[in-house]
């Protein structure tokens, strides 16, 4: 399952989840972003129950855009425990994205 991170429920689906959080931040606009969103979604339902998989749009979440000092989309944002575990950015493909998540949770 994918979420749909916002401003008004960041803090509770995302900084105080249990399980660690992949936050895909993204633009409507944006190609790159595009191409993504099938990786994201396959590896939202690949990862479910052990990470939490979610878009947030940064021109609807400018605020937590700059935040966490989005500055390039796609851009993929790790969470563990409340904090930034690893953030990394551009396309790359799904097994690249799922190792990427791998190694920030050991």
């Amino acid at each position: 399952m994918e979420y749909k991170f916002t401003s008004d429920n960041f803090e509770m689906e995302v900084l105080q989840a249990s399980t660690p959080v992949l936050v895909d931040f993204y633009a409507d606009w944006c190609n790159p972003c595009k191409r993504m969103a099938p990786v994201v979604e396959k590896l939202a339902e690949e990862l479910d129950g052990s990470v939490k998989v979610g878009k947030c749009n940064i021109d609807e979440n400018m605020e937590l855009a700059q935040r966490y000092r989005i500055s390039s989309i796609p851009a993929f944002v790790i969470f563990k425990d409340g904090k930034v575990a690893a953030t990394c950015v551009g396309t790359m493909t799904g097994a690249e994205l799922k190792e990427k998540v791998e190694q920030a949770l050991q």
